[in-house]
């Protein structure tokens, strides 16, 4: 089982369903409204399937729609309604880039980051280690940052650490020594 690097961002007033970042606004392009995103989705060009965006500027969250885009290195390209030029674009700067969790598609065997982020973690012993803070990657494996009593970090290494992930029960079951 795999992870997909997605990290969750609430929105006041709507508890149905939440905002998942993507990504996020990290430069311009051009003199037309073309922005530079860095994606956070696998394959990085995956952020152009999804609309309406969701960015999150000083003044809150503002829904827009991406129009063209196109992979250029590790950035992504993308044109959204709206922003003609450089000026409109450049108040975009930094901001985050969401979706709504509705509209990830299913991940059988799989779990995005923001499904994991606050579940009860409990080692197959039935000790509660505390809840899932956020995740991390390091290159060979990432980490689940669960906070109980002290703060630990556990590799996601599926079947010899992770045991059972229950979405319904909000837990994670994990072959874990408590005192490490």
């Amino acid at each position: 089982m795999n992870s997909s690097r997605v990290t969750e961002q609430k929105i006041e007033g709507d508890g149905s369903d939440r905002l998942v970042t993507l990504g996020r606004i990290s430069g311009l392009h051009g003199i037309q409204g073309w922005l530079k995103v860095f994606s956070d989705t696998r394959p990085r060009e995956n952020i152009l399937n999804y609309s309406p965006w969701y960015l999150k500027s000083s003044q809150g969250w503002e829904k827009w729609i991406p129009s063209s885009g196109r992979r250029q290195g590790k950035l992504v390209l993308v044109k959204l309604q709206g922003c003609n030029d450089r000026d409109a674009a450049r108040d975009l700067m930094d901001a985050d880039v969401a979706v709504y969790r509705s509209q990830l598609p299913a991940t059988p065997n799989e779990y995005y980051w923001a499904d994991l982020e606050g579940l009860q973690v409990i080692t197959d012993k039935d000790v509660d280690l505390g809840k899932v803070s956020h995740l991390f990657e390091t290159g060979a494996n990432d980490v689940l940052v669960v906070q109980g009593e002290r703060e630990r970090l556990i590799p996601w290494v599926w079947e010899q650490v992770i045991k059972d992930v229950d979405l319904q029960q909000g837990r994670i079951i994990v072959d874990w020594d408590p005192e490490f």
